[in-house]
């Protein structure tokens, strides 16, 4: 611990943006870089715990509370205040494959079992966590590892995210002859096409992917499994088959109009757009504009968010975000204690811009989409909706009701459907013959072994929609996994192991 009295002595400080209305003139990352100096000191709030509830990594009432990855977030805390930055970056190397990644999306539960914030704002975990790595690439201390010697054990996995692009370091690192198969034409998942540019730069996502292709890792794009390729041709070729799809059927809004044209699911917004984005700087026209259109984003999540953020840059007429649940509370109640993840208000990135643009918060809250209206031609011209209210039933069960009187019709060309998310899509499930428990692959945690022998699962494939460090966490410990099911033992870093 560098600084004893450092928690005491020294305030939290945000991480610094942007200028709002600035930064929507072009699709660059709204995050500015704290100063060494101003991290060194932030560092030094860390209280280096006995008990270091910020890595603890697990779920309470069902959310995550702490790293699931269990970063030593104290030791390279107190590194950083010493000014000791590449010893702090191998101390974050250790747990974490890609903390350029997580320390730009990731929601940061370390941060919300932050023993500090008992009482007091968070240690600024993530933000130190993202300077650690930025650090590293730019002095050139992260060089290709190339393994020293080769099994002669060849991997497939099947979808290039988070979790199977953790895995696939994890079996490189072992000596594992690995290729990773994308359906789309470039590496990444959702880390490319599912998170606008704004928040996660593609070129962040693109150093890494050419990292470990230099270490020797082969990534197959443009090739779906199941359409390309085979499942018996790719039981045939490899040794161990991991499925790392992520869990991309969208949750749909089955209500009247809902055919009409405007109405789109959020991901296909953010892909295609992302997409023209990288291709052409938006010449090629292949996307969605908002361009001059009243958008509503139906959903309150972080994806909603990321449409948001996008319809401003394409210079919307205006934007309204719905959300089925009232506003939350500005601090912790009685019902959210800590270490769990603090349930309470925030402002994101993209509700920033909109106020800055429009005036005022984007956000309605307790409000529920009754149907979609469209004109003569099938184009939609409208929303209608009702106000929501939570009351308790005769069981004791809390439920949600319409609050008579509150009908009211929304302008809107352009509505984006951003309610989560139900699964892996089912066809490649099927045609590889895996069995699936709740539209998951049934695939248990510690294990990721599925029916098929040498077929493994992992990240939201196997759990469902979760959050990018639980997909590095069950990719890297299915990679454990894995190698002992090829060589009988292993030696990689797992929980089950420490």
């Amino acid at each position: 611990m560098g600084k004893a009295t450092g928690f005491i002595e020294i305030k939290r400080e945000e991480a610094t943006e942007r200028d709002p209305k600035q930064r929507l003139n072009d699709w660059k990352e709204y995050a500015a870089p704290f100063s060494d100096e101003v991290l060194s000191r932030q560092g030094a709030r860390c209280m280096d715990c006995g008990t270091p509830f910020c890595h603890i990594g697990t779920e309470i009432n069902g959310s995550t509370s702490g790293c699931p990855v269990y970063n030593l977030i104290p030791e390279w805390n107190d590194l950083v205040y010493r000014g000791k930055w590449k010893e702090a970056l191998d101390r974050l190397m250790k747990t974490n494959n890609f903390p350029e990644f997580t320390g730009r999306v990731c929601p940061a539960p370390c941060e919300g079992s932050c023993t500090v914030a008992i009482s007091d704002p968070a240690v600024t975990i993530k933000n130190i966590e993202q300077s650690i790595i930025d650090k590293g690439f730019e002095n050139g201390w992260i060089t290709p590892r190339i393994p020293e010697r080769r099994t002669g054990k060849k991997v497939a996995i099947i979808g290039s995210g988070p979790a199977g692009m953790a895995a696939a370091d994890q079996l490189n690192q072992a000596g594992h002859t690995v290729t990773v198969f994308e359906k789309s034409d470039r590496a990444g998942g959702l880390l490319t096409y599912g998170i606008p540019n704004m928040k996660l730069d593609k070129e962040v996502v693109e150093r890494r992917v050419r990292l470990l292709e230099q270490e020797g890792i082969d990534f197959v794009t443009s090739t779906e499994i199941g359409k390309d390729i085979t499942p018996s041709e790719l039981k045939e070729q490899y040794d161990s088959v991991i499925i790392c799809t992520g869990a991309q059927k969208q949750r749909d809004l089955p209500i009247e109009g809902r055919k009409s044209e405007g109405v789109h699911f959020a991901m296909d917004y953010l892909t295609v757009s992302t997409k023209s984005l990288l291709d052409s700087g938006f010449q090629d026209g292949n996307y969605i504009d908002a361009k001059g259109k009243d958008v509503i984003v139906i959903g309150g999540g972080d994806t909603g968010a990321d449409c948001i953020a996008t319809a401003l840059r394409q210079d919307c007429k205006s934007i309204v975000q719905f959300g089925k649940h009232p506003q939350l509370p500005l601090a912790r109640t009685g019902d959210n204690a800590w270490p769990e993840f603090p349930k309470v208000f925030s402002v994101e990135y993209a509700h920033k811009e909109a106020k800055a643009k429009f005036g005022e918060d984007p956000r309605q809250y307790s409000i529920q989409t009754k149907r979609f209206v469209a004109d003569e031609n099938g184009k939609l011209k409208e929303l209608h909706t009702v106000q929501m209210r939570k009351v308790t039933d005769e069981n004791g069960m809390f439920v949600y009701e319409e609050v008579p009187g509150t009908e009211k019709v929304w302008p809107a060309q352009l509505v984006l459907i951003a309610i989560g998310f139900e699964g892996p899509e089912q066809p490649l499930l099927e045609t590889f013959g895996v069995d699936t428990d709740k539209r998951r692959v049934k695939a248990a945690y510690g294990d990721f072994s599925t029916n098929i022998e040498g077929v493994f699962a992992a990240g939201d494939a196997r759990r469902g929609q979760s959050l990018i460090v639980w997909a590095i966490n069950e990719g890297r410990e299915v990679a454990y996994k894995v190698d002992q099911f090829l060589m009988g033992k292993s030696s990689l870093p797992t929980v089950e192991a420490m």
